[in-house]
This record gives structure tokens, sequence and C-alpha cells, in this order.
């Protein structure tokens, strides 16, 4: 079976620049966390995405390749679009919403006709992870109903939601010449449980 293409390796690179940005933006939150569950589940949250670079890193040296070094991640454009969050329930909404784009992007990605084996089987390793982090920021924010009120945290989704749309659009239009064997359109505005 061939190596990466250059749009295979791109796409892997992204990922994995896109998995350490997610890495030291939960290191930086594990620490200010409280302690108790919420502090553990974010420390394992960091860790999981430290190993999901690590992944990528060894898919695509397996595939004979080296990650190219990114100029950005699709983090970074999002916090230009949103700001920084100003509290852990942003954080948690932001998390919720990163998360299932991640997860709509991967399933896209395992569907691809030809898809090599090694990252089908990265995918399938990191997917385990990703699902584990939708269910306990899900959990999170419902534990955060009382204090921020389920209208105000559902209103903080939402905003972020359209800009998860605007930032993901953007990508596309601007990366996708890489990204078109993934059957995705620029003109492509659904929410990450549309993918």
């Amino acid at each position: 079976m061939p190596s990466l293409s250059d749009n295979d390796r791109w796409l892997l690179s992204y990922y994995r620049s896109s998995e350490i940005n997610a890495a030291l933006f939960f290191g930086r939150v594990s620490r200010m966390v409280k302690p108790g569950e919420l502090q553990a589940e974010v420390t394992h949250h960091f860790a999981d995405e430290a190993n999901h670079a690590k992944y990528w890193n060894q898919c695509i040296n397996d595939l004979d390749a080296y990650p190219i070094k990114m100029r950005e991640s699709y983090q970074d454009q999002y916090l230009d679009a949103v700001g920084m969050p100003s509290n852990l329930m942003e954080v948690m909404a932001i998390t919720q919403v990163l998360e299932k784009r991640v997860i709509g992007q991967y399933r896209r990605q395992l569907r691809v006709p030809g898809l090599h084996p090694r990252v089908k089987q990265t995918l399938d390793q990191i997917m385990l992870d990703e699902r584990w982090h939708i269910q306990y920021v899900r959990d999170a924010l419902e534990d955060m109903k009382d204090r921020y009120g389920a209208d105000h945290i559902e209103a903080t989704l939402d905003k972020f939601t359209r800009a998860d749309q605007e930032v993901y659009a953007k990508t596309l239009a601007e990366y996708g010449e890489r990204v078109d064997f993934l059957g995705v359109r620029p003109e492509f505005l659904g929410g990450p449980d549309d993918l």
C-alpha cells in the first residue's frame, strides 16, 4: 500500500497540531479547576490530547513521513473568532462544540474509500477517547445548570456552535484542495452534529 499523499500528510499533520494545541489548553485548564472529579477528568483529557498528538506523529512516521510544521491549528482560528472563555462553563461549552466537530471530522475520514489501515487504526484509537470527552463534558455542563442556568448554557453552546460553523467554513475555503477527498464542500455550514 502506498505511503501518504501530500494532502494526507498535510491533514494528519493538521490533526496532530490541533491535538497539541488541545493538550496545551487542557493542561492550563487542569491547573485551574478546583480539586474534585472535574479536575481529574480535565487532567485525563489533557493527557488524552497529548497522546493523540503522539499517535498522529507515530502514524505519520509509520507511513514513511514526518509531520509538517503547521502555522496554526483549528483552535487558533476558533479562539480568534470567540475569544478566550471567561469561566469554566464557557470552557466546557467550547469543548463540547469542538469535540463534536472532531468526532464528525474523524467519522468523515473513516468513510473515505481506500483509507490506509494505519490511519484507520489511529482514528479508531482516538475515537474511543473522543466519545468519553463528549460524555464527561456533557455531564459537567449538566452539573453547572444550577449555577449558570440551563438557558444561559444553551445560549452559550449556540453561540459557540455558530462560531464553529464560521471557522469550519473559513477553514474549508482556505484549505479546500487539501480536504477535497473527504467530500466536504466549503458551502457546508452544518453544525458538528450534522456530520
